[in-house]
C-alpha cells in the first residue's frame, strides 16, 4: 500500500503516487486474520457477544503493533451495546501515516453464532480527515453496483428503474438480473417492488458489506445490493467500492427524532441527502482488509485441520484498483 500521507500541494481529490508502504496491508491482514481465529470457537454456538468479544481484543492486540498513526473513526458495536473498539480509539504504534480507521471485527455476528456464511473481519484505512464520521446515525440506505453503474443508476430513482437501467448496461435481459437485500421487515416493500419489476432477490440473513462487495466484483453473482443496513458497513463498503471502480450512494436513515437530533448536532445531511462515495471516503487512497470467519463467495471460512488452522484474505487498494487474496497457515497451537 502506499503511504497514505496527502501531498498538500496536490487538491485532496488527486490521487498522487508516493512512497510505497507493503508492509502495511501484510500488518492489517494479521489484525483480521487474528480476529477471525479467535472467534472460530463460537462458530455456530449462538454467542454472538462472544463471538464478537473475542474477535474485538484479538483484533486490538494486533492493531497495537501496526506502524500507523491511527484514528477509528468508525468503530463496532454501539448498535447492540456489544463489546468495541470505540470510536475516537488511537491505535497503531504512533509512526508512520496518519490514518482514518474503520473496524468491524465481525461483520456478520448472528451469521457467526448461527454458523451461516459470510461473515468476515474487516478493516479498511484511509487518509486521515476523510471518512465520514456518520456514528450518530446507526443506519444507511445504500446502492452499491459494479462499474456499470456509474452514471447509470442513482438511489432516488425507483428501484424497478435503477434495475432496467442497469440491466441495459450489463446487456442482460431484466429476468436475468439479482439483487441482494437484508431480509428484514422493513424491505417488504422493497424486495416486492424488484420482483414486480422481473428480477430476482438474494436476501441476506446479515453482512451487508459482503454483499456490497459481491455485487461490485467482476464476474459477480449478484447485480446490485440495495436496502438499509449499518452506516459504518457503509463507510467500510465505500473503501472497498474505491478498488473496484463500482457506485455506492447512501442516505442517513435515522430511527427516530433523538438519532436525527444527534445527527443534525454532529453536522450530517439527513432527510434524503444522498451521499456520493466520495463523501463517503474522499479520494481513492483507501484500503480494505477483510478475512472470512465462515465460508462465503468473497473469501473462505476459517478452516482447522489437524494442527493447523486456515485462513483466507482479500486487500483491496484504492489506489491501484487492485484486489488480492491471501491464503494462510497457521499453527493451532498458537491460536486455539
Amino acid at each position: 500500500m502506499v503511504s497514505l500521507t496527502v501531498d498538500p500541494n496536490v487538491p485532496a481529490d488527486h490521487s498522487t503516487p508516493l512512497h510505497p508502504d507493503r508492509n502495511m496491508a501484510l500488518e492489517l491482514v494479521r489484525a483480521t486474520e487474528a480476529a477471525a481465529i479467535r472467534a472460530v470457537p463460537f462458530i455456530g454456538r449462538g454467542r454472538k457477544e462472544a463471538a464478537d468479544g473475542a474477535a474485538v481484543d484479538a483484533m486490538r492486540a494486533f492493531l497495537t503493533t501496526v506502524s500507523f498513526d491511527g484514528t477509528i473513526v468508525i468503530g463496532e458495536g454501539e448498535k447492540d451495546n456489544a463489546p468495541m473498539l470505540f470510536n475516537g480509539e488511537h491505535v497503531g504504534n504512533g509512526t508512520g501515516p496518519r490514518c482514518d480507521v474503520a473496524v468491524d471485527p465481525i461483520d456478520g455476528t448472528s451469521l457467526t453464532a448461527a454458523g451461516r456464511n459470510n461473515a468476515l473481519s474487516v478493516i479498511a484505512v484511509s487518509d486521515s480527515g476523510t471518512m465520514l464520521d456518520a456514528s450518530s446515525v446507526f443506519y444507511m440506505d445504500k446502492l452499491v453496483t459494479g462499474p456499470a453503474g456509474v452514471g447509470v443508476v442513482d438511489i432516488r430513482l425507483p428501484i424497478g428503474e435503477n434495475i432496467r437501467r442497469l440491466a441495459a448496461a450489463l446487456g442482460k435481459p431484466v429476468d436475468e438480473m439479482v439483487i441482494s437485500v437484508l431480509h428484514r421487515p422493513r424491505h417488504d416493500e422493497l424486495i416486492e417492488q424488484i420482483r414486480e419489476a422481473g428480477a430476482g432477490t438474494r436476501l441476506m440473513s446479515d453482512g451487508d458489506v459482503a454483499g456490497g462487495i459481491n455485487a461490485a466484483r467482476h464476474n459477480a453473482r449478484t447485480d446490485m445490493c440495495v436496502g438499509i443496513g449499518g452506516s459504518p458497513e457503509g463507510i467500510v463498503t465505500a473503501c472497498a467500492i474505491k478498488a473496484l471502480g463500482g457506485h455506492i450512494q447512501g442516505r442517513l436513515w435515522p430511527r427516530n427524532d433523538d438519532e436525527k437530533q444527534r445527527g443534525i448536532d454532529a453536522g450530517l445531511a439527513l432527510d434524503g441527502h444522498v451521499y456520493e462515495a466520495d463523501d463517503l471516503v474522499q479520494g481513492s487512497n483507501t484500503l480494505f482488509v477483510a478475512t472470512g470467519v465462515t465460508n462465503g463467495e468473497l473469501v473462505a471460512g476459517v478452516r482447522r485441520e489437524g494442527g493447523h488452522v486456515y485462513t483466507e484474505s482479500v486487500v483491496l487498494r484504492g489506489a491501484s484498483g487492485t484486489l488480492r487474496r491471501i491464503s494462510s497457515e497457521h499453527l493451532t497451537s498458537k491460536w486455539l
